[in-house]
């Protein structure tokens, strides 16, 4: 509401001033509620400021939700009916309850490829920032009114499966591979790699072996099933701790007989060249073309990913596109926007990319057999979590359970309160702690204001909307109005951390509350002015964190 409050202030500032941005503050803290610097702007201005103030002054008074104007130290200062707007504020959310921020359902579709693991190689801590970014963004955008469809696109295809036929082919067994597939799986791709830096013909042969596998050789072909399905046995595991779902599980094979139609089309606009035997798109003289088929005739990933964005657009008209995908993606994804350009598609097509997962600092490499198994660490943070539980709640319920959305939180939240481009370090103790900037720490939050309500039953008709003019209140107030401005904002920058640190943000203010109020007071009307509020946090906290991919607790 504030913030339609500053959007009338604008229209009716703008013009006078003759600016195109104008900035109107929320202080954090201080006497005004809104406040404008006005002397940013003197130098383009032909009058004194306070003659300025003065041209709209009245203007601005006569807004129903304005109590007093006044002009000092060069700024603007705007003091708002904070009884009445306080009122209609927390009322609004109680009536709402979880469906606070929502916008109006629209018509356009928003496509979001996340996760998108390798097939025949465990799901690692480092698939996991792409899942939990992209199923975050997921959720932000259907908050948002659009309709979202969230595609895996499953690494199944490739030249890494020519290597790994012809690594199981020389040196795996049905037997081993039956007991642990992709463990053993994982155990072959490491030795090919090692085998290969000392015998260079090893990579031929993987190519050798990933043609026939393109040309439907059916032994390749039955070996290649077997590894995707054993992998995603494993993958369906991991989306259930996480509760990540998706509407395709559209891999690159699945495109297979599509790319004919896209070198067809390529051809036809004249943008296909001749290199070396290869056929490529020259996109800039100063960068390496974009390979669209090998002179063996395989095809590469910007063929299939041409193929698949441009099936996605007929299958769905989206009207947006997200990549969820890695920094070391960057040129991948300009290129595969300006091929399609190029083919005369003009897409909304944003590559959503985030740094890598550290642990200690390093980075991990299947390669090397140095990868961390997710589903190990998820297991680990959840026997942690328990733990904790059994020293400060004994005598809690469903322990299990509790402990599993502690931990999982804690593990998701790590991610998602960093600014995504940045590496993040992945530390187990850190991010389970049940204080600082980490999951459990708003879920206790959360709990705490459970606790509180369990207490005290709210009623509405007992509240003094008068109390709420103190600044302890109106600040905490003024910070759960923006909400829905925050997910509005997450989903313009793709930023799922801008609801983390916000969520942060209003936990520690409501803490510091918590501290110097006695919400529990005696006094009626003052209980269920503080219940009111406390329930208004509540619910802001518990949609935040389900935007984050997070579950609520109500006991821990």
């Amino acid at each position: 509401m504030i913030n339609k409050i500053k959007q009338d202030i604008k229209t009716i500032i703008k013009d006078k001033l003759n600016v195109n941005d104008l900035i109107i503050e929320i202080p954090k803290r201080g006497d005004s509620d809104l406040a404008i610097p006005l002397f940013s702007y003197q130098k383009s201005l032909s009058k004194p400021l306070m003659e300025v103030f003065e041209l709209f002054k009245n203007e601005i008074i006569q807004l129903n939700t304005v109590s007093k104007v006044e002009f000092a130290g060069g700024f603007l200062n705007i003091y708002l009916e904070r009884e009445k707007l306080s009122f209609e504020i927390l009322k609004n959310i109680h009536t709402l309850k979880s469906n606070y921020g929502d916008k109006e359902k629209n018509n356009e579709v928003v496509v979001i490829d996340y996760s998108s693991p390798n097939i025949a190689k465990s799901f690692s801590v480092g698939h996991l920032r792409s899942t939990v970014i992209g199923n975050s963004l997921k959720l932000i955008f259907e908050k948002q009114g659009y309709q979202v469809v969230g595609i895996n696109h499953l690494g199944d295809w490739g030249t890494q499966f020519g290597r790994m036929i012809v690594a199981y082919n020389k040196w795996g067994n049905k037997e081993d591979l039956d007991k642990n597939p992709i463990d053993y799986l994982q155990s072959l791709y490491v030795r090919f790699h090692n085998e290969a830096e000392k015998d260079e013909s090893l990579q031929q042969e993987a190519r050798d072996a990933f043609l026939k596998l393109e040309q439907k050789d059916p032994v390749y072909l039955s070996l290649w099933q077997h590894f995707r399905d054993e992998s995603l046995k494993e993958f369906m595991e991991m989306y259930e701790l996480l509760n990540v779902q998706f509407d395709s599980y559209n891999g690159e094979a699945f495109y297979n007989d599509k790319m004919d139609s896209v070198v067809e089309e390529l051809a036809e606009k004249n943008l296909l060249v001749e290199d070396q035997g290869a056929m490529v798109v020259k996109v800039d003289e100063n960068q390496p073309p974009v390979l669209i088929k090998r002179s063996d005739g395989a095809t590469l990933y910007a063929t299939r990913d041409l193929a698949a964005l441009l099936y996605r657009y007929k299958t769905y008209n989206f009207s947006k596109i997200l990549y969820v995908v890695g920094n070391e993606q960057k040129l991948h994804f300009e290129n595969l926007k300006k091929v399609s350009q190029m083919m005369g598609y003009n897409f909304d097509l944003a590559h959503v990319n985030f740094g890598l997962v550290l642990v200690g600092g390093k980075k991990m490499s299947t390669r090397e057999g140095k990868t961390q198994k997710l589903i190990y660490v998820i297991n680990e943070a959840i026997r942690n979590a328990k733990k904790a539980i059994e020293e400060k709640n004994p005598l809690l319920e469903d322990k299990e359970s509790v402990a599993k959305s502690i931990g999982v939180g804690a593990i998701i939240f790590n991610d998602l309160k960093n600014e995504r481009h940045l590496d993040i370090d992945f530390n187990m103790d850190n991010m389970l702690k049940f204080e600082g900037q980490t999951g459990p720490y708003l879920q206790y939050a959360i709990v705490r204001i459970f606790s509180i309500l369990r207490q005290n039953q709210l009623d509405i008709s007992f509240v003094q909307p008068s109390i709420y003019q103190e600044d302890i209140y109106f600040n905490l107030i003024k910070l759960i109005d923006q909400f829905p401005h925050v997910i509005t904002k997450a989903s313009e920058d793709l930023t799922p951390s801008t609801i983390a640190r916000y969520l942060l943000n209003l936990s520690q203010e409501f803490n510091g509350f918590y501290a110097k109020v006695k919400i529990n007071d005696e006094n009626l009307h003052v209980r269920h002015t503080n219940l009111l509020l406390v329930d208004s946090i509540l619910n802001t906290l518990v949609e935040g964190l389900r935007l984050l991919g997070i579950k609520h607790l109500e006991a821990m």
